[in-house]
């Protein structure tokens, strides 16, 4: 009998745990996906992905130990300058033709006070995985004014491009380098919950 409740009980649990679990999607019009690079020491060039995919598994209601992946087309880059973005999609930087995705796939989302978390997991850049951590600001959950519940964040970060073979550079005369090797990381994001 005791055995029987046992079982019984692990059933219950393992039925509550996929229960509480919930899948969101995004609402691409109101997301971005961005980074910002510094040019020639003084000044900040942005870009965006025009073409990307969000999926979240949250486990619990305010997001924590959630499942995050991302993935981003190379070939969608916009930094407003046509002869640029072919640049920084040529093998001097992203590689476009070899690696046509940058993905992203959480080990961890910890909440730390105030609606700000820490996100960790494994990005992917031109072939080349590094585990990052980076800062999140969850700004809410609502239901929508067509009944959908969405929930909004933003979330930045600093990687080393070095890191992911992204090396192209030429020295100023002046000292620093034509574009940064810190690149921030800017994304704004709104689920919606399926």
């Amino acid at each position: 009998m005791k055995k029987l409740n046992l079982v019984l009980l692990l059933l219950f649990s393992s039925i509550l745990t996929v229960t509480a679990q919930s899948k969101w999607g995004f609402d691409k019009s109101h997301s971005e996906i961005g980074f910002i690079a510094t040019h020639m020491v003084i000044a900040e060039v942005t870009g965006e992905f025009g073409e990307f995919d969000i999926m979240v598994t949250a486990k619990n209601e305010d997001f924590t130990d959630s499942e995050i992946s991302f993935t981003a087309k190379v070939n969608s880059l916009n930094t407003g300058e046509e002869q640029r973005d072919n640049h920084l999609k040529s093998p001097d930087f992203f590689d476009a033709g070899n690696h046509p995705d940058i993905t992203f796939k959480s080990k961890s989302l910890k909440k730390e006070k105030d609606g700000k978390y820490k996100l960790t997991g494994d990005l992917t850049i031109r072939g080349t995985t590094k585990e990052v951590t980076l800062d999140v600001m969850y700004r809410g959950t609502i239901q929508g004014p067509w009944g959908k519940t969405r929930a909004g964040f933003k979330i930045t970060g600093m990687i080393d491009r070095f890191d992911y073979g992204l090396a192209w550079n030429k020295a100023l005369e002046t000292g620093g380098l034509i574009v940064s090797k810190e690149i921030e990381i800017v994304c704004n994001v709104e689920l919606i919950k399926q």
